[in-house]
């Protein structure tokens, strides 16, 4: 077995995708900038571990089942006319995270409580933490879809 299909494989078993993908390239261009190791190894590494977090992001915001993406930039600050806009800025440092506070929005329908939500909620899973996106109604529904078959099963 020859060298290169050998490496190709153990970089496969070991998930290093993005390696696998940009060694040679690297290698060649490394080579023709006559760029020393530790630097063509450092490059590489750095490819990967961003490739990494770049999957477990993505990972983070598919498993939080958002509706749709939302961003705290969208949001129009001239409706509701008496929001708080600090306060809610400083939602966005997710400090409530690390002291295990909860945050819920309260209004009438139209008022952005969803939008906020969601865009509070991807912040943190660019932050590296896991969120799952619910409302009230999917809340209720599912306890008492829940509760309901319990009933049925006893």
């Amino acid at each position: 077995m020859n060298d290169t299909r050998r490496l190709d494989e153990q970089l496969q078993q070991l998930h290093l995708h993005y390696i696998r993908s940009n060694y040679q390239e690297q290698a060649n261009k490394a080579a023709e900038q006559q760029h020393p190791h530790v630097r063509y190894l450092a490059q590489l590494i750095e490819g990967e571990a961003t490739a990494r977090e770049s999957r477990a992001i993505q990972r983070r915001i598919d498993n939080a089942r958002f509706p749709v993406l939302k961003t705290l930039d969208a949001f129009q600050w001239s409706w509701p006319k008496k929001i708080n806009r600090q306060q809610i800025q400083n939602l966005f440092r997710l400090a409530f995270i690390s002291t295990q506070t909860n945050v819920i929005f309260i209004g009438n329908v139209g008022l952005g409580k969803t939008h906020l939500s969601i865009a509070l909620s991807h912040t943190a899973c660019l932050r590296g933490h896991s969120v799952l996106f619910t409302t009230a109604v999917d809340i209720i529904n599912t306890l008492g879809g829940g509760s309901i078959r319990r009933s049925a099963q006893t």
